[in-house]
């Protein structure tokens, strides 16, 4: 019978970490709850595996190395932690595609979306950021399919297709439209990439498939599945190197800064928005302000208050100096900085002027955007509340309920969620009895909604 030895490996991690064995413990069965699996360990556990060389359960290591790297900042690997061996895949175009299609194929029916396991399940906060010029030459060597030809009218399908299910995905949510942009995924936008064409038509489709990816990971994100949307993301990345596209790229890495941020898992929000900024040095100025505005947000939020304010100004500089409102996926509207101000202001400690400039973003914001009408009422609502502001907070709280039965979407659910929490101390003030009330009027003539919020989320009361 083999000898078991200490796991020293697990041990060092442990104590970098500064966790006792039950902080440690309780960060995993945590984790467990957003992998769905049901983790029971206690710190008798972590003793074993420590001092005994017991190995936990194989289902457990997606957890035990996430809490470790969200702990320590870095990815932490099965092998790194002495708990198994993982061994070495080299990452091919063949793998993108196919990746897209596995993610996909079982995202594209709400039924069996629970098949999809392993890591594309859990948001890792600890990420390791494909370089763009690791990414660049990922196609060169792919095999295509010579009976199927492609051209630039296949392409405009594509972008006009992706376009119209951004309209329905702001307008409704990611819940209703997410089928839809996966089965496309899969059964178009897949065979176009393994399809014969002249190379610029190549990258054009490559970039094209990387807004739509990046599309379908936005509305997974919106729905809560946290794991899947960083999956999609990745694979965005992988298609905008692929095109050699830097600024879809940069623009992929920065929706990956505001998932992190919406998670509160500021180190990867830094991480991602700046280099989303270092990508493309050099943009247009509303891309530029784009950037920047999410560098103020996730500088503020991590309490760096030079750098917060620097980027804040240097994307009012930038909105100044545009002509025009960008493309679909790039535009940054004043309201939009409008947010971002009131977003450093809110992490900066100063609530007043937090919600006199989302109050603005409000009064800026264009109509059709529903959803993102329902989230700005929620966190002027709350922010109000905050700062003592009961009766004007349960206005901002009834806006928000004008809009959210139209909206399917886990992050307005989330703000629901909230709402009621924050409102349930003062339910014998009339205005916040007639908030609660319409409220549970409102939530009883809906179908019922997923309830997804772990604790992950739940400290994000902004």
């Amino acid at each position: 019978m083999p000898t078991r030895l200490p796991n020293t490996a697990l041990a060092a991690l442990l104590r970098e970490s500064d966790w006792t064995n039950r902080e440690f413990v309780s960060a995993i069965n945590r984790i467990g709850i957003e992998l769905g699996i049901r983790l029971r360990y206690d710190e008798t556990a972590v003793s074993h595996w420590l001092h005994d060389g017991t190995v936990p359960r194989v289902k457990a290591h997606l957890a035990i190395c996430e809490a470790l790297a969200r702990r320590l900042g870095r990815p932490i690997t099965v092998t790194q932690a002495g708990i198994g061996t993982v061994p070495a895949v080299a990452a091919t175009s063949g793998d993108t595609v196919s990746g897209l299609i596995e993610l996909g194929s079982s995202d594209m029916d709400p039924s069996r979306r629970a098949l999809i396991g392993g890591t594309a399940g859990l948001f890792s906060a600890a990420l390791p950021i494909p370089g763009y010029d690791d990414l660049a030459d990922r196609f060169d060597t792919f095999t295509i399919n010579p009976r199927m030809r492609i051209g630039r009218a296949d392409v405009t399908a594509v972008t006009t297709v992706t376009a119209e299910l951004i309209a329905m995905d702001d307008q409704f949510g990611g819940r209703h439209a997410r089928p839809m942009a996966a089965a496309f995924l899969v059964n178009t936008i897949a065979p176009y990439l393994q399809a014969d064409a002249a190379p610029d038509v190549a990258r054009s489709m490559l970039s094209a498939a990387a807004d739509h990816a990046y599309l379908t990971g936005w509305m997974a994100m919106d729905e809560r599945e946290d794991g899947i949307a960083q999956s999609y993301f990745v694979k965005a990345l992988e298609l905008a190197g692929g095109a050699e596209d830097q600024l879809r790229y940069s623009r992929v890495l920065r929706g990956m800064s505001v998932h992190a941020i919406d998670l509160g898992h500021t180190g990867l929000a830094v991480r991602t928005a700046n280099a989303a900024a270092g990508a493309l040095p050099k943009a247009d100025p509303r891309f530029e302000a784009f950037l920047a505005g999410q560098q103020a947000h996730v500088a503020a939020a991590s309490d760096d208050k030079a750098g917060a304010l620097t980027s804040i100004r240097r994307a009012e500089a930038a909105v100044a100096r545009a002509e025009d409102e960008g493309d679909t996926f790039g535009s940054y509207t004043p309201s939009a900085l409008r947010y971002h101000i009131s977003e450093v202001r809110a992490h900066l400690g100063d609530l007043d002027g937090s919600i006199r400039e989302m109050e603005r973003a409000q009064r800026t914001r264009a109509p059709a955007l529903r959803r993102t009408r329902v989230r700005y009422s929620a966190l002027l609502a709350e922010r109000k509340l905050r700062v003592g502001r009961l009766e004007e907070a349960c206005r901002s709280w009834h806006a928000m309920l004008d809009d959210y039965p139209y909206v399917q979407s886990g992050r307005c659910d989330d703000r629901f969620t909230a709402m009621m929490s924050a409102l349930r101390p003062h339910r014998n003030n009339t205005h916040a009895r007639l908030v609660l009330d319409r409220a549970r009027e409102v939530r009883g003539k809906l179908p019922p909604r997923p309830t997804r919020l772990t604790a992950a989320r739940e400290h994000r009361t902004r």
